[in-house]
């Protein structure tokens, strides 16, 4: 752990001097208007391109024993726990309150919450406002955690579910996308799509160097099917979606997601028309 944090704050020490040091190299006037001249694909991975050499956030074998811990403490939640306290058990399973269900849903917006905060460093780590605050490589670094930890909770979300005296969902109906056929189907398989999606683009931090930038940049692109994804699955799904609350966390966040992906993009399309003017 030890080497893995001195490279760690290396990397971060090495962005930032890059940052903030000037270029020796004057431009020269003479340089053609189509040389200055940068496509929209290399302007909107430029910001990842600063940090594409720094290691993951968060060791591999540390992602995966909170995923392993998560499992078991919703399948303890769910399997074990009736039989061990049958008393407490009776009192969860009764018709009032409906406390495996609203785990779920609890779980389930906080698993939504941190993939949108995630969409959102992802999008400003490309842009000057991470920059700005907290800094790049901590943006960078947030950006994954915040990946990791909602699939963890996504993950939590499903599988407490198995207790649901409601659904009455099998492990299989969980784990297998639009096996649901007891309640929406087509709705819930977003969300499960949306999850193994979600682990896919989280384990890709680990398999950068193997699969190449260009793979990486790709399965990162992604994450925005994966929200629609997910924000299709909770608004079709929930019970709670006309809920003010509930209206309020998907409006809120999928409006300002769209309004800084709209952003970003006019941004990087106006940065060529600049450079060629500046010429």
């Amino acid at each position: 752990m030890n080497d893995e944090k001195a490279a760690r704050l290396a990397a971060i020490r090495a962005a930032n001097a890059a940052k903030t040091t000037p270029s020796a190299e004057p431009r020269s006037p003479a340089v053609p208007a189509d040389s200055a001249r940068t496509t929209l694909h290399q302007l909107a991975l430029r910001g990842t391109d600063e940090f594409s050499n720094m290691p993951p956030a968060m060791a591999l074998h540390t992602v995966v024993l909170t995923l392993l811990a998560t499992a078991a403490g919703a399948l303890a939640a769910a399997v074990v726990l009736p039989y061990w306290l049958p008393n407490l058990s009776s009192s969860l399973l009764g018709a009032e309150p409906k406390a495996y269900w609203y785990l779920a849903r609890a779980s389930g917006f906080v698993a939504y919450l941190l993939l949108w905060l995630s969409m959102l460093l992802g999008v400003a780590i490309t842009n000057t406002w991470a920059r700005l605050w907290p800094g790049g490589p901590i943006a960078f670094d947030l950006h994954q955690h915040t990946s990791l930890l909602g699939l963890a909770f996504a993950l939590f979300h499903a599988l407490v579910l198995l207790s649901d005296t409601y659904i009455n969902y099998t492990l299989a109906q969980v784990l297998l996308p639009f096996a649901s056929s007891d309640y929406k189907p087509l709705e819930v398989g977003l969300g499960q799509l949306g999850f193994y999606m979600m682990a896919i683009i989280g384990f890709s931090f680990y398999a950068r160097r193997i699969i190449g930038r260009a793979l990486w940049r790709a399965i990162h692109f992604l994450s925005f099917v994966v929200f629609l994804a997910v924000l299709a699955h909770g608004l079709t799904s929930g019970t709670d979606t006309t809920t003010l609350l509930a209206c309020s966390i998907y409006w809120g966040t999928g409006g300002s997601l769209l309004f800084f992906t709209i952003y970003r993009v006019l941004n990087t399309i106006t940065k060529p028309a600049t450079a060629r003017a500046s010429s």
